[in-house]
């Protein structure tokens, strides 16, 4: 299992948080997802065949692109 926490500066509500964790808990690999809207991030745990680059875009595609 791989895990890393990313920083999400779009992340201003609980409506946010519901969208990130609704949308990448339903990736396939992703075992499990939490955002925090006071801290900006996302931290994701995944099994092959998710990696941090489909967590990536996965965020970019619902309008929550991670920093670099």
């Amino acid at each position: 299992m791989t895990q890393a926490t990313l920083n999400v500066p779009n992340i201003s509500c609980g409506h946010c948080v519901s969208a990130i964790e609704s949308e990448l808990s339903e990736a396939e690999g992703v075992t499990s997802v939490t955002a925090d809207a006071a801290t900006k991030t996302v931290t994701v745990q995944w099994d092959a065949p998710a990696s941090i680059e489909g967590v990536r875009a996965i965020l970019s595609e619902i309008n929550y692109p991670a920093e670099s």
